[in-house]
């Protein structure tokens, strides 16, 4: 399918006129600049606060915002049993498959099909027209990542406006301040408009209201059989989710005046315009009509409560809330040497440009580091604490984070199951962001409400799951419209145990018990009933799933038959594997579920086994077959190797071999999102160096526009990940893939500096969590690690696996282990497949056991 937000927003850069801009003072290290207005939707800036979203273009006599609210989505409450008599049909699929008929097992698990997700939709434009600044030179336009406030700045007939904005977490609000350096020079207008049919209120002569509704219902872009693909009517008085948002002007030294073509400043020096939206969305079990929230009120009380402060108390509130969080960690690599200009003095598109040429730019890698990190910042939020929406849960980032400008969006801009919801939060607990983990965790309790249904409706199992597509609505059936989908995509099942590896995760690197104890424990065991459920022998009494895809890939079988539903999947298995693993061990730690845990344990060793292939490669199948496309871009059949923990070079060295040869099979194409799985692949094998290849193609400038599923991936001018298109996912993974080269916990100890490649000589990290609770600063000089600082919340047993020798401050030696950590969080699962231990190296590692206490830190150096 061919799809570009540049259509939607193609035409805004002619408003920047012809004029060459000329080249702008250096910028702060963590600054994205351009010399020129975005021409398109992917050279704009993102900004946001977890709920309001914006892109910036930046022109000069008509500039765009295009808006977004995080909760505006179509539709309405799912309908929990939309194919009834489903499962009716399962154990046809289940014969057909035992007696190897691929075929008519794909054509009748269509009918285990449930309907589509609805959209994420935008909120709007917010068009600032100045035609007196036709004319502009000295032109700049940035985006602060250490601050998050984006400037357009221009000097057109001798004046320089500057246009300053932020979005506001703490205040709810965006704000706008727009200045000119002489008086009286600034005059311009803020129109609206609206993919929605809306209605414009003047409320005073300093505000604005745009109010309207979302459709009822917007098919996916990939559906084209459909008569009428946005419906905005509903009979029931349910679906279509109400909107209202507004523009003040908090304040001005010139004119203003207000009428349904927008808020008119003159002669005025400087304004202040405070932005913000609220929607009728009360829980993803509430229809957004007749049983949703008052928008209107809501956005007053947000307008209101920002009115309370002056521009510079918002801004240095703002400040202090996001560098609360992007402050935790730091990142720097030292530069090469060499001649030529330095990277940082240039435009951002121009350092882009240069480094597909091959040239170095450690800065730029780290600032890609950080701007993941800034994402996740902008665009998951936790439940808000302050009035008017307190307690409301936090909303997850979907497919585009928060930034979407159309109404059927690629892939309908939902949550996306089978690893791209996943990876949006793979970096959250690694890079110090822990909280920022908390909506999705909330939102798969909202999942397994429906999808408790979904088990029992499609399945006849206990338990809970989530398929492919997921949406604000908590949609866990099967999608494909009731048999229209292609099962390789539409059937697959373990969206719930995949998720549930996340509820985990937050326990394992936070050490929160009573979370654990209330909360993630009793859904993981749950989903974990499912799986049970799901699993049947076969015909060696091995446990399988049946159906089975290997998400979006297709088999070729011996006979030359093509297909995708077949049995044990080897991604299936994995995930079953890992949550089994994570249940057993987080029942043991909580000293609850002995029965349960044994079961589980049972099961686990009965569990079809992973295989090696006549190529060397880790089977994808349940049979040695081949792919229809060998270089397909899913290769989720190395779950177990990450984001699993089944597979490592530490513990399964053989199966490890298998999974390198099967990422040389595969190759490095593949989209944003895939190319940035294979970097984290790539860590887990302790290749830093193809990592890094994996990471520089990944920052590959791009202008693609369509689909292309072989050849695309890169980064657009704005950064943001080319799929294509803009998928915010491969962001996240490449941020999560860079801590994945400098720290793991996931094998019984932290392992620091796994994957360091050759170009990263020197550097300093300081700020990332491990497993266990522990935050540790990194530092290294020549391919050496030099001094690393252990900051222990829990306390317990550190056991550290360094590329070289240390010891602690004063020259006072260090531990070697022995044994099995100690450590509860570090404790190894049951796997037949562990030829090897963590504590084994080669050459100048070293394996070191760091007893800690809760509270305290410990300084590790070179000896002296």
């Amino acid at each position: 399918m061919k799809f570009s937000f540049c259509t939607v927003y193609a035409l805004v850069a002619v408003a920047a006129g012809t004029n060459a801009f000329s080249q702008a003072p250096p910028s702060p290290p963590q600054t994205l600049w351009y010399n020129q207005p975005a021409r398109n939707w992917n050279e704009a800036l993102p900004i946001g606060n977890g709920r309001l979203g914006a892109m910036i273009f930046g022109n000069v006599t008509e500039d765009v915002l295009q808006l977004n609210e995080a909760t505006l989505w179509s539709g309405g409450p799912v309908n929990r049993n939309p194919n009834p008599g489903a499962a009716k049909h399962l154990p046809a699929v289940r014969e057909a498959l035992l007696r190897e008929d691929y075929t008519q097992a794909m054509q009748l698990t269509k009918q285990l099909q449930g309907l589509y997700t609805e959209a994420y939709q935008p909120l709007g434009d917010l068009v600032i027209r100045q035609p007196t600044a036709a004319k502009a030179t000295s032109y700049r336009r940035d985006l602060n990542i250490s601050n998050a406030i984006a400037t357009t700045r221009f000097t057109s007939n001798g004046v320089t406006f500057t246009r300053e904005m932020f979005v506001s977490a703490p205040d709810q609000v965006i704000v706008l301040r727009l200045t000119a350096d002489k008086q009286k020079a600034l005059t311009l207008t803020l129109g609206t408009r609206s993919q929605h049919p809306v209605t414009k209120t003047v409320l005073t002569q300093q505000e604005l209201a745009i109010r309207g509704k979302a459709p009822a219902h917007a098919d996916p872009n990939y559906v084209n059989y459909t008569k009428n693909p946005v419906i905005y009517t509903d009979s029931a008085g349910c679906r279509g989710m109400r909107f209202d948002w507004r523009i003040r002007v908090r304040e001005t030294d010139g004119k203003v005046s207000v009428d349904t073509a927008g808020v008119h400043i003159s002669q005025a020096t400087q304004a202040v315009i405070l932005l913000t939206a609220a929607t009728s969305f009360n829980g993803f079990d509430k229809c957004p009509d007749s049983e949703g929230k008052d928008e209107k009120k809501l956005a007053a009380q947000y307008i209101q409560q920002a009115l309370g402060k002056s521009v510079s108390q918002l801004r240095q509130v703002h400040v202090a809330d996001y560098q609360r969080l992007a402050n935790r960690v730091r990142f720097s690599l030292d530069s090469p040497g060499g001649g030529g200009d330095s990277p940082a003095t240039l435009p951002t598109d121009e350092r882009l440009k240069r480094y597909a040429q091959g040239a170095a730019d450690p800065a730029l890698e780290s600032m890609y580091f950080q701007f993941g990190r800034y994402l996740l910042i902008s665009s998951s939020r936790p439940k808000q604490a302050n009035a008017p929406q307190a307690g409301m849960p936090g909303i997850p980032a979907n497919l585009q984070g928060i930034w979407n400008p159309i109404v059927r969006p690629p892939w309908s801009s939902n949550y996306t199951t089978n690893i791209n919801t996943e990876m949006n939060y793979w970096p959250a607990e690694m890079v110090n962001l822990s909280e920022l983990h908390t909506p999705l965790l909330d939102w798969i309790g909202y999942m397994a409400v429906t999808g408790r249904e979904t088990t029992k409706n499609f399945y006849n199992a206990r338990g809970w799951t989530v398929h492919h597509n997921s949406d604000i609505w908590a949609t866990s059936n099967p999608v494909g419209d009731l048999g229209k989908g292609d099962p390789n995509w539409a059937n697959w099942a373990m969206g719930g145990p995949w998720l549930a590896q996340h509820l985990w995760e937050h326990y394992a690197f936070t050490g929160d018990q009573a979370y654990l104890q209330n909360y993630a424990y009793p859904l993981m065991k749950e989903t974990a009933q499912f799986c049970l459920d799901w699993l049947i022998p076969d015909q060696q009494g091995r446990l399988i799933t049946a159906p089975s895809t290997s998400p979006e890939n297709i088999f070729v079988t011996e006979k030359g038959v093509k297909g995708s539903v077949s049995v044990a999947t080897t991604m299936d298995m994995g995930i079953i594997w890992d949550l089994f693993s994570n249940v057993i061990q987080a029942s043991e730690q909580l000293g609850i579920d002995t029965a349960f845990r044994q079961e589980l344990l049972a099961k686990k060793k009965q569990l079809f086994p992973l295989q090696i292939g006549r190529k060397g490669n880790l089977q994808e199948w349940y049979k040695d077959w081949d792919d229809e496309d060998p270089q397909h871009r899913h290769v989720s059949h190395l779950f177990a190797l990450h984001p699993g923990r089944e597979i490592s070079p530490l513990t399964t060295p053989a199966f490890a071999d298998a999974a390198r040869q099967t990422l040389a099979i595969r190759g490095d194409g593949g989209t944003g999102w895939s190319k940035s799985w294979k970097i984290n692949f790539w860590a887990r094998l302790h290749d830093g160096n193809h990592a890094y290849k994996l990471l520089r193609e990944l920052l590959k400038l791009t202008g693609l526009e369509g689909t292309d599923y072989a050849k695309g991936g890169g980064t657009y001018p704005n950064l943001l990940c080319a799929h294509p298109p803009f998928q915010i996912d491969g962001n996240f993974g490449g941020t999560s893939g860079i801590g994945e080269m400098l720290l793991q916990s996931q094998n019984g100890l932290l392992n620091v500096l796994p994957a360091r490649p050759d170009a990263w000589a020197s550097g300093e990290i300081t700020g990332l969590k491990a497993r266990g609770g522990y935050e540790v600063d990194i530092q290294w000089k020549q391919g050496k690690l030099t001094r690393l600082v252990v900051h222990s919340k829990l306390g317990g047993n550190c056991r550290l696996r360094l590329p070289n020798g240390l010891v602690m401050n004063g020259n006072k030696p260090l531990k070697q282990a022995a044994g099995a950590n100690p450590n509860p969080f570090f404790k190894l699962p049951e796997n037949q497949f562990q030829t090897a231990t963590p504590e084994q190296v080669t050459g100048a590692a070293q394996v070191y056991d760091l007893p800690t206490e809760p509270g305290k830190t410990y300084v590790l150096t070179t000896k002296s």
